[in-house]
């Protein structure tokens, strides 16, 4: 007996599609390792649909006044809470996360960001009129880029979407919205909310593969285009787009360094780094994977580490002790397996370094020690539940450690000298420095990094702003 695969469907002006061709791909529980629904598996025609379906809806959302839309984003808000326990449903069969996490971590941020860029549609504005040439006015407008193509990771499907729709709309742009093609569930039920609130064609969803996304970078309606994936696909993406000078925005890798001194509280700072670097089996750009820790501490530290790394549950979405849930997919549990099993001799595994069970894509909470600078697994991004381990002499060379990575979107100190801590954080070059924390986001501030963790803001009025342009007008006063 074979169960009937639930079959999910585009969202295209205003109504529910299959693929033009009817094409599928099935989608794949990543806790049980078995497919629970299709999704379409999108061509040229669907993304044509879609571009012109946002293009005509365009001039009159551009010329909805902030205060409307404010109301629309805060109605999808109170919608997202109203539906909190179906995204919920939807993202966990998407990703396998832990489901007491899901409702506690991901729906409470991503109803507060959208309500942020409600507010933030109040504050679009120039700066005040001016006279700079005798005899003339100069006004500054901040207007609308136009049509959004965006394209969503897998790791949160649900928060990263909000992440990109909510500032767009806020701006008075139309949106069309990629999920990754191993995690459409929840992007599809948040069209199915989104557009009982929005008028037709503000919103769309286009669900497919890479060549699905590639269709929609290249395609000439878009003002912009936004991603939020691997260095791999934001390159791809800043290629296609300059073809016809499209905005970019790209929110790419990331390989955290935490920096740890000799004067923190051990058992403390392990605590709070172990979660920050397992947490979302480690699929975070910013989760604290690659530590650094001042060598008088180093033994004792990698020891305390390694227990708490034993002491991490992950398991099936029901179960309330687990920290994490599985990989998002079978290739990516082969990638972080690739990368234990390709350590060099001078490694060690101090825990885990293995899948756990054979059903689904779980990997054991892991750590390595006894690393060096130009090792594959502290170069590259791995994407997994595993903390590095390295140790320094000094603030010079924690810094030479935490900077000699192409990645450039996260990092944290930990110290209780308040004059190191302010030293680092202005030497560190990522987009992000937290001090004796790690991870914390809020919708106030920006995220985003430098090098190639890509450019562009998320969160913030930073990242409002990134969804606007600058025009001048200029009028005789004679």
């Amino acid at each position: 007996m074979t169960t009937e695969l639930r079959r999910l469907r585009n969202y295209i002006n205003g109504e529910f599609r299959d693929a033009a061709d009817g094409r599928t791909i099935d989608v794949i529980n990543p806790a049980t390792g078995e497919a629970y629904a299709t999704s379409p598996l999108s061509g040229q025609a669907d993304v044509d649909a879609a571009m012109e379906a946002a293009a005509a809806a365009f001039p009159a959302w551009r010329d909805t006044t902030p205060a409307e839309r404010q109301k629309v984003l805060l109605k999808i808000a109170d919608a997202f809470e109203e539906r909190a326990e179906d995204l919920i449903a939807a993202e966990v069969e998407n990703t396998g996360k832990p489901i007491a996490l899901t409702a506690s971590e991901e729906i409470p941020p991503m109803v507060d960001q959208i309500r942020f860029f409600a507010g933030a549609a109040r504050l679009l504005e120039g700066r005040s009129a001016g006279e700079y040439m005798e005899g003339l006015t100069s006004i500054v407008r901040r207007e609308p880029v136009g049509v959004c193509a965006q394209v969503a990771p897998w790791n949160y499907p649900m928060m990263m979407g909000v992440w990109k729709f909510a500032p767009a709309l806020a701006a008075g742009n139309t949106v069309v919205l990629k999920p990754s093609d191993t995690t459409p569930a929840s992007t599809v039920l948040m069209a199915e909310i989104i557009g009982q609130i929005v008028p037709k064609g503000v919103f769309n969803v286009v669900c497919g593969d890479r060549d699905t996304g590639r269709a929609m970078v290249e395609h000439p309606t878009p003002a912009m285009a936004s991603i939020t994936g691997s260095v791999r696909a934001g390159m791809q993406v800043a290629e296609s787009a300059a073809k016809d000078v499209k905005r970019v925005h790209l929110e790419l890798g990331g390989k955290a360094p935490v920096v740890v001194f000799e004067d923190v509280d051990i058992d403390k700072a392990v605590e709070d780094i172990s979660v920050a670097g397992f947490f979302n089996a480690g699929q975070d750009c910013t989760a604290a994977t690659r530590v650094l820790v001042h060598e008088s501490i180093h033994d004792e530290f990698v020891s305390a580490l390694a227990k708490a790394a034993a002491a991490t549950k992950t398991g099936q979405p029901d179960d309330e002790d687990v920290l994490y849930g599985p990989l998002n997919n079978a290739n990516q549990l082969k990638q972080v397996s690739g990368f234990i099993d390709r350590l060099p001799a001078h490694a060690k595994v101090e825990a885990g370094g293995q899948r756990v069970g054979d059903k689904g894509y779980f990997y054991a909470p892991t750590v390595v020690s006894g690393l060096k600078q130009d090792d594959e697994i502290v170069q590259n991004e791995v994407f997994g539940p595993v903390i590095t381990v390295q140790s320094f002499a000094d603030e010079a060379q924690a810094l030479e450690y935490a900077n000699g990575v192409e990645y450039a979107l996260a990092s944290s100190v930990w110290t209780k000298d308040h004059a190191r801590a302010m030293r680092m954080s202005k030497a560190l070059d990522f987009g992000c420095v937290w001090i004796n924390t790690h991870i914390p986001l809020v919708a106030e501030m920006p995220h985003g990094g430098f090098k190639k963790s890509g450019y562009g803001k998320d969160l913030s009025g930073y990242g409002f702003e990134d969804y606007t342009r600058i025009k001048h007008v200029m009028t005789s006063l004679g």
